[in-house]
C-alpha cells in the first residue's frame, strides 16, 4: 500500500483503560500522530487520568453499552476503538457494522475467531485441523476410567469460558487430588476443562493479522506472577513463530491476536489464546513490535507494517499515576474528562 499524504489526525479510543491491556495500548500510542481517548466503567480506571480526554462508560453486559460508544465514538470522530477487555469482544464483535457506519473501525475479530478464543475446548477443536500442537483437552465431565489411560500426572484444570490471569486453574498431582476436585459440589463441573500439563518454558506472542494476512509475529518468553507476565524476554525463535503463524493462518483473527504456549523438548504446544491485544502490548512496543501503531497506520494511512524486532530484557514494576482530586470529581460527576496536560502511564 502506498503512503496516505493526508494530514488529518485520526482519534483512536481505547476500552478498558483501567487494566493490563488498555493501558499496553495507550503506551504504545504515546508519541505518534494519533489521538487518545480512554474508556472504562470504573472511576477510577488509571488510563482515564493518563490522557487528554476520557470517558467513563457503561459495563458490557449494560444494554447501554453499545449506544453510549456509538454516541462517543460520533461525539469525538473516532476512526478506530481498540477493545481492551475480553467481556466487550463478542458485543463489539456483533456491532461492528454499526461502528462503521459512523466512520468508527473496531478493531476485532469475527464471532467465531472470538468463539475459538474464549472457548478451551473450541480451542483444542479448532487448532487440531491446522495441524497445530495442542496439549490433551477434555470436558472434565468426560472422565472415566478410559480416559485416565490417555492422560498422565499433573494434569490442568481450568475454567473452560472466558479465562483470565490463571484465574480457577488447578495444577492436580494424583488422581486422589482430581476425585477431591470433582468430588467438591462447590465446582461446578461443567464449567472445566482438564488438560495434559506440558512442563517447559512459557512464551507470549503477539501477532498482527489484516486482510486475512499475518503481517508480524513476536515471540516472548516470559514469567508469571498471579498469572500476569512479571518479566518477559524477547527473542528470535524460529519453530515457535512458525507454530503461532500456523495459528492465526488457520483462525483468520483481525487485527491483534496473542497465542500462548509452552516449549517441551523443542516442540510448542499452544494452549491459549487472545482474541485482542495483550497485558504485554506495551513490552513488545519497547522491543521494536508497536501493535496498536503499525494496525493503525495500516488501516487508517495504507502504511504497510514495518518492524524490527529486538532481542530485549523488560521487567514490570509498580509505578505512581498522581491525580488530582478534583479532576477524579469531574469525571464522577459528568461522565468525562478533558484536560491540557496529564502524567503519561
Amino acid at each position: 500500500m502506498k503512503k496516505n499524504v493526508n494530514n488529518k489526525k485520526f482519534k483512536i479510543a481505547i476500552t478498558g483503560a483501567g487494566g493490563g491491556v488498555g493501558q499496553g495500548i495507550i503506551k504504545s500510542l504515546y508519541d505518534t500522530d494519533y489521538g487518545i481517548v480512554a474508556l472504562d466503567g470504573e472511576n477510577f480506571g488509571t488510563g482515564l487520568y493518563a490522557v487528554p480526554c476520557s470517558y467513563k462508560i457503561p459495563y458490557a453486559k449494560s444494554e447501554d453499552f453499545i449506544p453510549v460508544l456509538l454516541e462517543i465514538c460520533r461525539k469525538e470522530n473516532i476512526s478506530l476503538l481498540f477493545p481492551g477487555m475480553d467481556a466487550e469482544l463478542m458485543k463489539l464483535s456483533l456491532h461492528r457494522d454499526d461502528f462503521a457506519n459512523i466512520g468508527t473501525i473496531v478493531v476485532v475479530s469475527l464471532p467465531e475467531v472470538i468463539k475459538i478464543a474464549n472457548d478451551k475446548m473450541h480451542t483444542y477443536n479448532a487448532l487440531i485441523p491446522f495441524g497445530v500442537s495442542v496439549p490433551k483437552t477434555k470436558n472434565i465431565v468426560e472422565w472415566s476410567e478410559t480416559l485416565k489411560d490417555n492422560f498422565h500426572f499433573p494434569v490442568i484444570i481450568k475454567q473452560k469460558l472466558d479465562g483470565a490471569r490463571s484465574k480457577n486453574v488447578f495444577l492436580i498431582q494424583s488422581e486422589e487430588e482430581l476425585v477431591n476436585f470433582m468430588s467438591d459440589t462447590s465446582n461446578i463441573l461443567n464449567d472445566f476443562i482438564i488438560q495434559e500439563y506440558i512442563e517447559g518454558d512459557e512464551y507470549t506472542c503477539g501477532t498482527i493479522t489484516l486482510n486475512g494476512e499475518c503481517k508480524g509475529v513476536i515471540v516472548m518468553r516470559r514469567i508469571l506472577r498471579d498469572g500476569d507476565t512479571y518479566k518477559c524476554f524477547s527473542e528470535h525463535n524460529a519453530i515457535v513463530e512458525m507454530e503461532v503463524h500456523r495459528v492465526v493462518n488457520g483462525i483468520k483473527p483481525f487485527g491483534a491476536c496473542n497465542v500462548q504456549l509452552r516449549v517441551k523438548d523443542g516442540k510448542p504446544y499452544v494452549f491459549e489464546i487472545n482474541a485482542r491485544c495483550s497485558g504485554t502490548t506495551a513490552a513488545r512496543t519497547l522491543c521494536g513490535f508497536n501493535e496498536p501503531k503499525m494496525i493503525a497506520d495500516f488501516l487508517l494511512k495504507q502504511i504497510e507494517p514495518e518492524y524490527v524486532i529486538e532481542e530485549k530484557t523488560i521487567f514490570r514494576y509498580w509505578k505512581e499515576l498522581v491525580v488530582e482530586n478534583n479532576h477524579v470529581e469531574m469525571l464522577k460527576k459528568q461522565g468525562f474528562l478533558k484536560q491540557q496536560t496529564n502524567t503519561r502511564l
